[in-house]
Order: structure tokens, then sequence, then C-alpha cells
């Protein structure tokens, strides 16, 4: 027996859809908290002045976002090549690949930007103290340190299994924002490695992974494709 068309969509096809337009509604709520600020960079960017596009905080939000259609070409590129192949969950395993780049490549060259006016002269300045500097951050700073890895949190455990766990997001976090001090310290950008921000930016991760905890928290479907809704239009 086929199912009645007349009848209404099954609620798990709703619950399908919970994870996309999350993920829409934060990027339009970005967008619009920064609207000013990106704003002021356009006219920059479309006039062919690049370093204002990759070399100022602005402007790399800006082109950040302007690279999400990109990104999500790439996101149907790379799941309907795995979904030829027979490959299980190409759509989730996709969307996580995408999201970990392009989420945290912007944050991590912005954390590599000069902090000074004195990149490469300026002496290399070291804080060890825990929450020392947490009161200098602000809140903004703050807020900024916690998206640092925070896609890669989220994403991570999707993809790969062996991260599908809080500890392990929260160590991966502190490693990669370790190296991230380590070079500023080396490369003499006239910022200060700091303690508080490996803290700050591993919380991040693991904020960002218990966000994201119900998509990787079961084990995956050996199924070839996981889009919402994709088993009942099979059915239909």
């Amino acid at each position: 027996m086929k199912p009645d068309p007349s009848l209404p969509t099954p609620p798990r096809r709703s619950r399908g859809l919970v994870f996309p337009g999350l993920l829409l509604l934060a990027v339009a709520g970005a967008a619009f908290v920064l609207r000013r600020p990106l704003l002021m960079s356009a006219p920059a960017c479309r006039a062919g002045r690049w370093h204002t596009c990759f070399g100022t905080f602005n402007g790399v939000l800006l082109m950040t976002l302007v690279a999400l259609p990109l990104s999500a070409l790439v996101v149907w590129a790379l799941a309907h090549r795995r979904r030829r192949a027979g490959a299980a969950s190409p759509w989730r395993t996709s969307l996580a690949e995408v999201g970990v780049v392009h989420g945290t490549v912007p944050f991590l060259w912005m954390t590599m930007m000069p902090g000074g006016a004195e990149p490469g002269t300026a002496p290399a300045r070291v804080s060890l103290v825990p929450l020392r500097d947490l009161v200098t951050m602000g809140p903004l700073g703050i807020a900024g340190n916690l998206l640092v890895f925070a896609a890669l949190g989220f994403f991570a455990p999707m993809r790969w299994a062996a991260l599908a766990s809080v500890p392990r997001i929260l160590a991966l976090g502190a490693g990669c924002s370790a190296l991230v001090e380590t070079a500023q310290y080396v490369l003499r950008l006239d910022r200060v490695s700091s303690v508080d921000d490996v803290l700050v930016n591993a919380t991040g991760a693991a904020l960002a992974a218990l966000a994201s905890r119900r998509w990787w928290r079961g084990p995956a479907r050996p199924t070839a494709d996981d889009r919402p809704g994709a088993a009942y239009a099979r059915a239909g």
C-alpha cells in the first residue's frame, strides 16, 4: 500500500529540517549584528582595495559571508559525489568537512594578523597567569575567542567518530589554540600570547560540541542518502 499523499508530513521530516533551519538562522543573526561594520568594508572591497578585505577584521568577516554560496556549492558537489559512490551519510559528512574549513580558517586568519603597529620588531609578550587577561579582553574579546574554534568543535564530531566526545574536543581546541599562541610568539605579531586565550578558545570548541551533540551522539545510519525526508520520498 502506498501512503496517501493527502496525509500530513511525518513528524520525523520536520525534525530533520531543524538543523538547516538553525544554521540559516545563526547566519542571518550574525549578518544582522555585524551589518554596520560589514557595510563599511563593502565599498572598499568593491573598489579592489584587497588589504581592506583581507587585512581587517571587518573585511574578513564580510568575505566569510560572501563565500557562503561557494561553500554551499562545494557541499552539494561533495555530497552528490559521495552519494553516487554509495557512501554513508554523504550530506552530513560533506557539510561537516566544509563547515570546519569555512568556519575556522577566517578566525585563524584574524588571529594571525598583527595586533599592534610594530609587528616583527615589538618584543614578544607572554601571559601565563590563568584568568588574569579575561578582564582586559572585555565581552567582545571573549566572544571572539569563543568563536575561533567553535566551527571545529561543532562539526568535527559529526565527521570523525574518534572526536565524538566533549573532552576530546576540549583537548583538541586547547592544542590548536596553543599552537596559534606559539606561532604568534615566534612570528612576533605584536600580540600577547596568553594562557587565557587557550582556555577561552578551548571552551568555545567544547560548547559548540555540546550544541551539535544530538547529531553526533548516536551512530551514523548506513544509508546512502541522509537528506531530510529522503526516505519518505523514496517510499512514495
